[in-house]
């Protein structure tokens, strides 16, 4: 017997390339959660298990619970499901879509802030060293603080490194009062 996993994979890489392609990839989420939770109300599945039912009937049984909120393509995508017999898939589905969407999300915003201007080589460099280090993409926003007085400081969410000489200098003042 195939696994669920395998059966239901096709179809969230479907469904998270074409939210990818339309910059709906939140909305997506919301509506295959969404989806997953009307498939396995007692009185939709009901309706999804007679065998007399088509899967026309299937699709616009769902498609009138979802509402009309749901996003562009979700219909279809409904529809192709209750076609192949899919729809007892859909909390594989969003699982396996949100999988994707963490892994698209796997990208951090780095602020660095250097006393002085900064070359595109050294900060690509600097890029590639945190890439390798958080093991996400890397986002570089570039700033400049004159009252550093030398070298940088780089913020990636928690992670704070501080390599300015007024950090520093900080440092040692605090080191000179204990």
């Amino acid at each position: 017997m195939i696994e669920p996993t395998t059966l239901a994979r096709p179809y969230a890489r479907a469904a998270f390339q074409f939210a990818v392609d339309n910059t709906a990839v939140d909305v997506w989420y919301e509506a295959l959660q969404l989806l997953t939770a009307v498939v396995v109300e007692p009185s939709v599945a009901c309706i999804l298990d007679d065998p007399a039912s088509t899967a026309v009937q299937r699709a616009e049984t769902v498609s009138a619970v979802l509402g009309d909120d749901a996003p562009v393509g979700l219909a279809q995508f409904i529809a192709v499901l209750a076609e192949n017999h899919r729809l007892s898939l859909t909390g594989e589905v969003t699982r396996l879509f949100a999988e994707l969407k963490a892994s698209l999300d796997a990208a951090t915003n780095v602020t660095l802030t250097s006393a002085f201007d900064v070359d595109d080589a050294t900060v690509e460099t600097l890029s590639s060293a945190l890439k390798a280090k958080l093991g996400k993409t890397v986002d570089m926003t570039v700033k400049t603080d004159s009252t550093l007085l030398g070298g940088a400081i780089i913020r990636a969410g928690d992670l704070v490194i501080d390599g300015s000489v007024r950090g520093r200098l900080h440092k040692l003042a605090t080191a000179l009062k204990s």
